[in-house]
């Protein structure tokens, strides 16, 4: 089977969403927190967030076009703060429904279930029932102009994380974790670790660790 540009295009919207979506496939499964200048919280689910830098820390999502509200983007644009949330398989359901269109009067966290917590170091609030929490405070956004959606760059301001997942060459276990993981929109998997390699260098066969 070959699918060109043109067949994309001419597929139904919704076939056209779901294919398109699963062709990057496993994802990162997050949710965001922030609250708005007057206080109120909110909570979305992504699929979007990657790695930006390590020295200075940094991490970053990609948003959708905000042609229409977003109150995510709202948030963060007044508080200049934000949280990002591993789902594990305790509340994924509950994290998928915080991408239900709730009006911005209305918190995700009192509708989905999930309890705010809160650090001294960030306004935003973190997800209790995550077991990976890291703070970040926006330092960057750039719109992607080729169909209008913003990539967001927070710089790593604080993580919290059990003890035990943290090995002693800093590897995060978040498979311990229970993180899991997105394909699409909608499919929740759980992951399972094939190996760790060795660092790639040329001539030499890397090894498992």
């Amino acid at each position: 089977m070959k699918i060109t540009n043109e067949n994309i295009i001419a597929f139904e919207k919704l076939y056209r969403t779901n294919f398109v979506n699963s062709l990057s496939g496993f994802k990162s499964a997050n949710l965001i927190g922030t609250v708005s200048k007057e206080g109120k919280t909110n909570l979305a689910i992504f699929s979007s967030v990657i790695h930006v830098g390590a020295n200075p820390p940094a991490i970053g999502f990609l948003m959708r076009p905000v042609s229409v509200e977003r109150h995510t983007y709202t948030n963060i644009k007044e508080t200049n703060y934000f949280t990002i949330n591993h789902i594990n398989k305790n509340i994924f359901k509950k994290a998928h429904q915080t991408s239900a269109r709730y009006d911005k009067d209305v918190s995700e966290f009192d509708e989905c279930g999930l309890t705010p917590e809160y650090s001294d170091t960030i306004k935003a609030p973190y997800v209790r029932e995550s077991k990976i929490k890291i703070g970040c405070r926006l330092v960057e956004e750039h719109e992607i102009k080729f169909n209008g959606t913003i990539f967001i760059v927070g710089e790593i301001l604080e993580v919290i994380l059990p003890d035990d997942i943290v090995g002693e060459d800093g590897f995060v276990d978040i498979e311990k974790a229970g993180t899991i993981t997105i394909s699409e929109l909608d499919s929740y998997h759980e992951t399972k670790r094939i190996a760790r390699l060795s660092y790639a260098k040329p001539g030499i066969e890397p090894k498992e660790i």
